[in-house]
Formats: structure tokens, C-alpha cells, sequence
């Protein structure tokens, strides 16, 4: 009889650690679940985060492209420009040649009017001294 009692608490203790084995395991898995349940809120959280960035990078892709529409019509003006500016340098250099022919000619006028104004004067000068000359006498 006291065989059967003692495998009696023998297979009480071995129901009684079959049952913790399996409760131990049961709180394994629940600690397993609630970490993973975390990485998938993460996880979810930065698939967020991604979306919102790959939103903002299409709008900075499409404010991008606009730039460089609004560079290449900047680009064909600065070429109407450039031809304009070519066209009032050849204008500008043309003045600028006429305006030295009009210095040429002024220094010519000045020359001339130089040479008669001495001529004058070494008349006058002549026909006072002749004048005085001719009072003295």
C-alpha cells in the first residue's frame, strides 16, 4: 500500500511539474507575442514615417521640376538678351566712332581756328605796331 500512496505523490508531482512546464511555456509564448505585438507597432510606425517622407519627396520632385522648367524658359530669354546686347554693342561702337570722327573734326576746327586766331593776331599786332610807328615819326 504504501507503494501505490508514494507512486500516488510521485505522479501527483510529476502531474504538478507537467502542468508548470506547460504553464511556464504558455507564459514564454505570451512575452514572445507581447514583444513581437511592440516590433509590429514599430514597425508600422516607421512604414508611417516612410510613406510621409516618400509624399514630401514627390512634392519636392515635382517643385523640382518646375524650377527646371522655369530655368530652361530663363534660359531662352537670356539668349534673346544676349542677342540684344550684341546688337547695342555694334550700336554703341558705332557712336563711338562717330563721336571720335566729331572729335577728329572738332580738333580740327580748334587747329584752324587757333592758326587764323594767331594769323589775326600777328596782323593786329603789325598794324598797331605800324600805327605806333607811324606817330612817332
Amino acid at each position: 500500500m504504501k507503494r501505490l500512496i508514494g507512486r500516488t505523490d510521485l505522479e501527483d508531482a510529476l502531474k504538478n511539474l507537467d502542468k508548470l512546464t506547460h504553464e511556464e511555456a504558455r507564459m514564454a509564448v505570451a512575452q514572445n507575442l507581447k514583444a513581437t505585438h511592440i516590433v509590429d507597432e514599430r514597425v508600422r510606425g516607421v512604414a508611417n514615417t516612410v510613406v510621409a517622407v516618400d509624399n514630401r519627396v514627390v512634392g519636392v520632385d515635382d517643385r523640382v521640376a518646375k524650377v527646371g522648367d522655369m530655368v530652361a524658359g530663363i534660359d531662352g530669354r537670356v539668349v534673346g538678351v544676349d542677342s540684344r546686347v550684341a546688337c547695342v554693342d555694334d550700336k554703341v561702337t558705332s557712336v563711338d566712332d562717330r563721336v571720335k570722327m566729331v572729335g577728329d573734326k572738332v580738333a580740327e576746327v580748334i587747329h584752324g581756328a587757333q592758326n587764323y586766331l594767331r594769323s589775326t593776331a600777328d596782323m593786329i599786332l603789325k598794324c598797331r605796331t605800324a600805327q605806333m610807328e607811324g606817330k612817332q615819326r
